[in-house]
């Protein structure tokens, strides 16, 4: 974690603010590929993920939107209580919402708070002069952020899209992406519903591994089914370790002196992804791609168990 500035703060839309942040030492910032996200830890002492939105390649600052959630757990809340020149924690980038380097086309679909790592795509796919476009939803115009700055620096390549009531987004999106080639990759980011629905309307045309998604919060159904005990082994050691019904595979493997990182404990952020060598994971987590859930090559340790009775860890 290293220390931020504070250096502005704007207000988006209805409840979301921008926060452009600077190192406090002066030093330039390090380099993020779109889609990336960062842990702040605000003056409340809660560490919440949040998009990063500003220009990839401009290292002077980083700049965050934050949503005031109404149920707040307290690091939305917090940080709209902020005030500029106050320091903040904040930790690298990571990413797990990356551009597609193949893809000849890209089509971005947001809504609401969803816009902000969408928002770093548009920069990068421009200054490459890659085909994209990007469709945003929002109840109405005082709840999309950053509408000026599309509808501005974006804007051959933005569509609004206000108002659009359930029954209807079936048909608005399939008409969305008509409008790109079926070999168009989708990346989305939004509500949880709204995210299914891309995801469903895109999976009709094209294939799992053209479609991107990036959740906010867990999936409380995720880990809503029984949850039985199992070992892993550590392939670095043969040290076998039982995981109990009432325990976390990260709490485990901690407890054992295992050097595993982790920030959300919810499966969304993929700090404590581990490699898998051998048995078959029960995913319960949202940052894993449903192809690299297929292969049984990862588990993310804080909320995801096993089918198999062992699981081999790289570890």
């Amino acid at each position: 974690m290293m220390k931020v500035k504070i250096e502005r703060i704007v207000d988006e839309a209805l409840d979301i603010r921008s926060f452009r942040l600077v190192r406090s030492d002066g030093q330039p910032l390090d380099a993020y590929e779109p889609g990336a996200h960062v842990d702040l830890t605000g003056p409340t002492g809660v560490t919440r993920q949040y998009s990063l939105c500003s220009p990839p390649q401009d290292r002077r600052a980083y700049l965050v939107a934050v949503k005031k959630e109404a149920q707040s757990r307290g690091g939305s809340a917090a940080l709209h209580e902020v005030e500029e020149g106050m320091e903040l924690e904040m930790g690298a980038p990571r990413n797990l919402f990356r551009l597609d380097p193949t893809a000849s086309e890209h089509v971005l679909c947001a809504a609401g708070i969803g816009v902000t790592p969408l928002l770093s795509m548009a920069y990068r796919l421009s200054e490459n002069g890659q085909p994209w476009r990007l469709h945003y939803f929002a109840r109405s115009p005082q709840y999309a952020a950053f509408a000026e700055l599309l509808a501005s620096t974006f804007a051959g390549n933005v569509q609004f899209h206000y108002g659009i009531e359930p029954g209807d987004m079936d048909a608005t999106l399939s008409e969305c992406l008509s409008q790109a080639d079926s070999a168009a990759h989708v990346y989305t980011c939004g509500p949880a519903p709204f995210m299914n629905k891309v995801v469903e309307v895109a999976a009709r045309s094209r294939c799992d591994d053209a479609i991107h998604l990036e959740h906010f919060q867990a999936d409380p159904a995720a880990n809503a089914g029984p949850s039985g005990g199992f070992e892993v082994e550590l392939a670095s050691s043969g040290v076998v370790l039982q995981v109990p019904a009432n325990a976390s595979l990260v709490d485990v493997l901690q407890a054992h002196g295992c050097d595993i990182d982790t920030e959300c404990r919810e499966g969304i952020c993929g700090t404590c992804i581990v490699e898998v060598l051998d048995g078959v994971p029960e995913h319960r987590d949202n940052c894993l791609s449903n192809k690299e859930k297929a292969s049984n090559k990862q588990i993310c340790a804080c909320v995801s168990r096993a089918v198999s009775a062992r699981l081999v860890l790289d570890i």
